[in-house]
């Protein structure tokens, strides 16, 4: 429910709040509008989990090996290797991740009622790659969310792994023994670091992928969102939806972790 908030406050600006956007949603759209845009990700989240995870656990035994190559005393992670092996599990998530969020954003932003663009994400589908094609349409923003996913992830397994050992470390027992309650808490703050870390770079993504086509683009590339932003909103333009983002977070990450 939260996401659609998000998208609005991050691609207009016609809200004060994001108590005023939530309101303005209930009022004029009604309480279904909240779940606008959740089937595609709905359909796709076991997926980007899977990747996000095995790659991670993937670049993790590569770097465990090096490490033993190298003759050093432990096979164990420095943190730049743990934050080298998220960033490789958010690059392999961006190839699922572009697409489908792309999709979820084109539906939370079209306009209500009779002049609704999208009759649902297939047809979505359709009329973005009739526009553009797949990879200039579907994968609109791609560079950008690259970016966004390899930063928020290298800091999310960074500050999951960091919280575990620490505990471990402190109470002088094995992580194994760390209880849930834990890591779900410490898989709850790993969220909140993950978006506070790339949160501009998401705003950016979401207003390239809610962009017009043709003449009616708007902005000509990554770099110019960027630039447009700043020069019309200043750094309060990359943080626009930032509360109802981190309200969200921490349940959500905590969940991952935990199960």
């Amino acid at each position: 429910m939260t996401d659609i908030v998000k998208v609005r406050l991050q691609t207009t600006t016609q809200y004060s709040s994001a108590l005023q956007c939530a309101t303005s949603i209930l009022k004029n759209e009604g309480a279904l509008a909240f779940y606008k845009g959740t089937l595609t990700p709905l359909v796709g989240i076991g997926a980007c989990v899977s990747v996000q995870f095995g790659a991670f656990h993937w670049a993790r035994r590569r770097f465990e090996a090096s490490n033993l190559a190298s003759n050093l005393l432990s096979p164990s992670l420095s943190y730049t290797q743990y934050y080298s092996s998220g960033a490789f599990a958010g690059v392999a998530n961006s190839v699922i991740s572009g697409p489908i969020e792309h999709v979820r954003i084109r539906l939370q932003t079209q306009p209500h009622g009779a002049a609704r663009l999208y009759k649902g994400p297939i047809d979505c589908i359709r009329k973005i790659s009739a526009h553009e094609g797949i990879l200039k349409g579907l994968y609109r923003g791609e560079a950008v969310t690259i970016i966004r996913e390899a930063q928020a992830y290298g800091v999310w397994f960074l500050t999951f792994e960091y919280l575990m050992n620490a505990d471990a470390e402190r109470n002088n027992i094995d992580r194994k023994e760390i209880s849930s309650f834990k890591v779900a808490g410490y898989g709850g703050l790993a969220g909140e670091a993950l978006w506070l870390a790339s949160y501009p770079f998401d705003v950016v993504k979401s207003r390239m992928q809610s962009d017009g086509f043709g003449p009616n683009m708007k902005f000509k590339s990554m770099r110019d969102c960027f630039g447009q932003t700043w020069k019309a909103e200043g750094m309060r333009g990359f943080w626009k939806g930032i509360g109802p983002t981190l309200l969200r977070a921490m349940p959500v990450s905590a969940g991952t972790f935990a199960v």
